[in-house]
């Protein structure tokens, strides 16, 4: 680890990744080649994925509850599916520490939003801080992880009226510590330009190489494939 970017004591005491692979893995591994963590403690599902991401030291310790995992955390970042979002922050909400800040990966934000107030009593919570770095690669799980993936690209953060001041700079700290460039958008803005810069793309990438692997022919249709397709199969890989 560079001495350069050693911190005496880290500015996060305890991380808890919940989702430990390719964008959760790469968080720990930036903020620990930083200097800004002292602990991660990862959950998920997967024991062997667990087990490998032990091994190559991006956690500390694992648990497959979401409860256990952020007990004592000050810092939490939910790299779930969309889909159990909200789920996972019912799971969590009880469990958080009063100084605890909570935030995710997710590439839509209007829905975890909206998840976030019904998970929480009907209000988002002052310490959820809504986020979606923008980097990512076509490989999955915690062994494609790497240091680097945040460095100098965007994290969009879209705080709520509810977000507090606090929670916003820790995330945004936290971002910056990872060498990524924090900006900050409304939720529905987000959702407008995600949805015709990021998703569009891939919607249209995965319809096209479905339609051509249908084809009677497609051996010869990817044998000869160019330059140009292949960015699309890497982009359907994903």
């Amino acid at each position: 680890m560079p001495a350069s970017r050693m911190t005496a004591t880290p500015t996060i005491g305890r991380l808890a990744v919940i989702g430990v692979g390719l964008i959760g893995g790469s968080l720990a591994r930036a903020l620990r080649e930083a200097g800004q963590v002292g602990e991660v403690v990862g959950c998920g599902r997967g024991r062997a994925n667990l087990d490998a991401a032990l091994a190559a030291g991006v956690i500390d310790r694992y648990t497959h509850d979401p409860a256990a995992a952020v007990a004592g955390a000050d810092m939490v970042f939910l790299a779930v599916p969309l889909g159990a979002m909200r789920a996972t922050l019912a799971q969590i909400a009880p469990q958080l520490t009063a100084d605890a800040v909570v935030t995710d990966g997710g590439s839509a934000k209007g829905s975890v939003v909206a998840d976030a107030a019904a998970a929480c009593g009907g209000e988002v919570p002052g310490w959820f801080v809504p986020g979606h770095p923008i980097a990512g690669t076509e490989q999955q799980g915690v062994e494609a992880s790497f240091a680097a993936l945040y460095r100098g690209r965007r994290v969009i953060l879209t705080p709520t009226a509810t977000t507090t001041a606090v929670a916003l700079q820790r995330v945004t700290a936290m971002w910056e510590a990872c060498g990524a460039e924090v900006v900050q958008m409304d939720v529905a803005h987000h959702d407008d330009v995600l949805a015709a810069t990021s998703h569009l793309p891939h919607m249209l990438a995965f319809g096209l190489v479905d339609t051509l692997a249908r084809m009677r022919d497609n051996d010869e249709i990817f044998r000869y494939a160019a330059g140009g397709f292949r960015d699309f199969t890497r982009i359907a890989s994903s």
